[in-house]
């Protein structure tokens, strides 16, 4: 089965075919700067040089349309009718969905009725279903939601300190982000442990621009870092993470701006991009900044670690304990400077870093020492293919 697989951003669209019975991959690429000047697609059919051309694309349906006609352009499949399905990454699927789903018209009204929560994704997700449905009129499609890997967290740990009423009115509560990728690094770790995945205690620190940790007890999600919003948790690339909520009104008197201004502030002037005093939110300018000596690299690094941290001790305690520790996404699995800052203050959890073995960037590896108690590993996520499988598996 050929799954094409879609992740519509606001202004951009990440795709990829794989072969969801061989797990090969087939095509790859990214549509950038949708609804804005300057836009271009890139793609790289396996075993041939990266394609780039720039092109107009005013909105989603026309990058669609662009991915399919490179598709058969590039030879990988010769007609739209070799693609057997479709699988579509959604960001929020509030508590309607606890598991990906088949597409059809209640999925996306129910979808859409969740936007007010990740206004930024929830309308582009919807936008890419459509495009393929009209471009693909009888292709069957899979929705895949980041939230739905925590649906199985318990109530204590989803709730926040509010009105229980405003929860059941409102559905204000602890969501999570990045379960595809908590999903099948979780699943991973298992596997290479060479265990039921319903036998261990994995704590998965995603790590890059975007950034979160979640804790996976007996393969399921008992809590993550992430909230209603993806605001929450960590210090992350511009995104603030957790403050105390009066920041918002101190924020809006003292700068004089609106709630949207302070959101503005949080979610694109904050972070490791802030707290640098603007050097980067890029973790590769701050590493080499922090080598250098550069104090305000060095503050905004510093903060990131102890945040994860932080999160790594708050989830041992949240499972009683923790058999394995993994690091993934950009900084999680290219950084070794970064986890080292890390790992060399998991002491408390008889860890040491195994400092040759964490020299590694995005390779699967254990990184810590063999006599530490708890193992520590670098696993590459790989959403894209898990958003295949689940679609495998429930049209196969």
């Amino acid at each position: 089965m050929k799954v094409l697989v879609i992740n519509c951003g606001s202004s951009s669209l990440k795709f990829q075919l794989i072969d969801a019975e061989t797990e090969q991959l087939l095509f790859k690429g990214l549509c950038e700067r949708i609804g804005i000047d300057g836009s271009q697609i890139s793609y790289t059919a396996t075993g041939k040089d990266k394609v780039t051309k720039v092109t107009p694309m005013p909105e989603h349906k026309t990058a669609v349309s662009l991915v399919l006609e490179a598709l058969t352009e590039s030879g990988v499949v010769k007609s739209l009718d070799e693609i057997d399905a479709v699988g579509h990454r959604i960001v929020h699927g509030g508590e309607n969905f606890t598991k990906s789903v088949v597409i059809n018209e209640d999925v996306v009204k129910a979808i859409e009725e969740v936007s007010d929560l990740a206004p930024l994704h929830n309308p582009a997700n919807v936008i890419g279903i459509r495009a393929c449905q009209d471009l693909m009129p009888g292709t069957p499609m899979v929705a895949v939601f980041d939230t739905a890997f925590h649906q199985t967290m318990p109530e204590e740990a989803y709730l926040y300190g509010l009105a229980y009423d405003i929860y059941k009115k409102y559905k204000i509560r602890r969501y999570g982000f990045h379960g595809t990728s908590h999903s099948y690094v979780s699943k991973k770790v298992a596997e290479i442990e060479g265990k039921p995945y319903d036998s261990l205690k994995t704590i998965v620190c995603h790590l890059g621009n975007g950034a979160s940790v979640s804790a996976v007890k007996n393969g399921k999600c008992v809590d993550t870092s992430m909230g209603l919003t993806p605001l929450e948790g960590l210090i992350m690339g511009t995104r603030s993470g957790s403050i105390d909520p009066s920041v918002i009104d101190t924020l809006e008197k003292k700068m004089n701006l609106n709630t949207a201004g302070v959101m503005n502030v949080l979610n694109k002037e904050s972070g490791v991009y802030g707290l640098s005093e603007n050097i980067s939110s890029d973790f590769r300018d701050l590493e080499d900044a922090y080598i250098e000596g550069n104090k305000d690299a060095i503050r905004a690094v510093d903060c990131f670690c102890y945040q994860v941290l932080k999160y790594i001790g708050a989830y041992t305690a949240a499972m009683n304990g923790v058999d394995c520790i993994a690091f993934t996404a950009g900084v999680g699995e290219n950084s070794g400077f970064v986890r080292k800052l890390i790992i060399d203050r998991l002491g408390f959890l008889g860890v040491k870093c195994n400092d040759e073995a964490n020299k590694v960037r995005g390779e699967e590896k254990l990184v810590s020492t063999e006599d530490s108690k708890v193992r520590v590993y670098v696993v590459p996520t790989n959403e894209e293919l898990a958003i295949a499988r689940d679609t495998y598996e429930l049209l196969k």
